[in-house]
């Protein structure tokens, strides 16, 4: 498991870091003025639908059955289950797209009221909003279709398909002068990317020989009965998360401009370990828990979790450490450069050391909802989900009057825990979960280590300094390189030890 584990991550490694060269350029051409402003919010319109309809809630529902139909190995049933489903979401999807074209400004003005009082940067968000939302369609589609080759354990060509994204943005960017302005260009860009990654998830399905195909949806099949019976919940419980990202966007456009992009680009980098990490081991955690538990291997599935929560968080713990210690360093290094000035830099470096906090809870709520996504038990993480979207947007409406767009990430980082902690507490009075003593020395083993980087980070930030030169620019870039080089040699080298002292070792099945 931990190879397919790697095998995904890798592809998301890709992703997450052609995704960032792609950020880079944006800030550098965009900043973190309306022009920016008005794309995020382009931008965030149809990936928050795709993350209600699509990954969040579809992959909790179609995953467990289709792979609990092959376990099965009735004659047809999964391909027929999948073809059903396949013919019903494209429905969905273009009826949803030919109501949403046309009410674009009502939705742009639902989703950034703020917007409303600068009608230039509205307009502009309503024009680029109707040339990104298409996207969504094609993603719903891919969802699906990543889902039937993770069940066949054919990870790598979903995992890829994101980089697609950003080398199509990549390449729009740069014909930007062909474009209205740069914001065109980029929405353009994600627009073109749902046709690509479409395409290649269907030659990877043909390929397998598992590409579904259009047939006549029945509410008889009991198979889509109990699809629908899990979805219900599942999408209540994937909006509540998207409901706390809509009030971000929404109470940010009510702050001085610049604040949506902030919360964009300290999210960017947040999201660097936990789409490489937590996804790819959520990714390959739930068709392996949910095999295992069809096939009454209820031990072997906690001990891939256990497997799956402590290698996520040894991967993942060095960038809390770096988001806490050097948030400054982090964003002026990746973006200080062009349109995106020094103060843009340190608003969002405030931004990005609220959102380290919440990274642990992040990175390890993927395994904890396994417990019960595996049982196609969607109704538990829901109420979890929804008592924490509530104490979040009761949070951002405190916090953000005396910390501003700070507050909105604080609120973000406090729910994130009472989610996680909702959830191993309702898993162990089931029994669904079974913490290992091989867990807890791997905690412990990350504490410590994380601890030694630190000081590292602290203390080794003003050596450095000193041995950097000044130069004409980069010298961020440098400072920040060496430290991550001395960082991740104290880190490694002593979890490595720690974890040998303890007779642990991280298993490649």
């Amino acid at each position: 498991m931990i190879r397919a584990i790697l095998s995904v991550g890798g592809w998301t490694l890709v992703s997450r870091v052609t995704g960032f060269a792609r950020d880079v350029v944006m800030a550098a051409v965009m900043g973190a003025g309306p022009m920016a402003d008005a794309f995020v919010v382009a931008f965030r319109l149809p990936n928050h639908f795709r993350a209600i309809f699509g990954e969040g809630a579809f992959n909790t529902a179609f995953v467990p059955a289709y792979a609990g139909l092959s376990e099965a190995g009735a004659d047809g049933a999964a391909q027929r289950f999948a073809d059903r489903i396949f013919t019903l979401m494209l429905a969905v999807q273009v009826v949803l797209l030919a109501v949403a074209i046309p009410a674009m400004p009502w939705v742009v003005r639902a989703l950034a009221p703020g917007f409303a009082e600068d009608p230039q940067r509205f307009d502009l968000a309503v024009a680029l909003t109707r040339i990104t939302f298409p996207y969504l369609l094609f993603m719903t589609l891919v969802t699906l279709l990543s889902g039937v080759l993770n069940a066949q354990r054919r990870f790598a060509v979903a995992a890829g398909a994101p980089v697609l994204l950003n080398l199509a943005m990549l390449a729009a960017l740069s014909l930007a002068f062909l474009f209205p302005d740069a914001a065109h260009a980029a929405a353009w860009g994600v627009a073109v990317s749902g046709v690509l990654q479409f395409g290649l998830l269907w030659w990877g399905c043909r390929r397998a020989g598992v590409a579904p195909r259009l047939s006549r949806p029945s509410l008889r099949d009991p198979a889509m009965r109990r699809f629908f019976a899990v979805l219900g919940p599942a999408v209540v419980g994937a909006a509540g998360f998207q409901i706390a990202t809509f009030a971000d966007t929404i109470i940010a456009s009510f702050l001085p401009t610049g604040a949506v992009s902030a919360l964009y680009y300290a999210d960017r980098l947040y999201q660097l370990p936990f789409g490489v990490i937590a996804i790819a081991a959520g990714t390959v955690l739930l068709p392996e828990m949910s095999r295992r538990i069809a096939a009454g291997d209820v031990s072997g599935a906690h001990a891939a979790q256990n497997r799956a929560a402590g290698f996520s968080l040894a991967l993942s713990a060095p960038f809390t450490v770096a988001f806490l210690t050097l948030p400054g360093l982090t964003m002026a290094a990746l973006f200080q450069r062009g349109a995106f000035s020094a103060d843009d830099a340190a608003r969002a470096a405030s931004v990005l050391a609220a959102y380290g906090l919440a990274l642990p809870a992040v990175v390890l709520v993927r395994s904890a909802v396994a417990s019960f996504y595996s049982r196609q038990d969607t109704r538990t993480p829901l109420w979890a989900s929804l008592t924490a979207i509530a104490v979040n947007v009761v949070l951002k409406l405190w916090l953000t009057g005396p910390y501003g767009v700070v507050g909105l990430a604080l609120a973000t980082a406090i729910s994130q825990w009472v989610n996680l902690l909702i959830l191993v507490a309702l898993a162990w009075r089931r029994g669904w979960t079974a913490p290992s003593r091989t867990l807890g020395l791997t905690i412990l083993g990350v504490a410590l280590s994380c601890a030694a980087l630190a000081l590292v980070a602290v203390y080794g930030l003003p050596v450095v300094e000193s041995l950097v030169p000044a130069l004409p620019r980069g010298r961020e870039v440098a400072v920040l390189a060496l430290l991550g080089v001395a960082g991740a040699a104290v880190y490694g080298g002593l979890l490595a030890g720690l974890l040998h002292l303890f007779g642990l070792r991280l298993r490649r099945a």
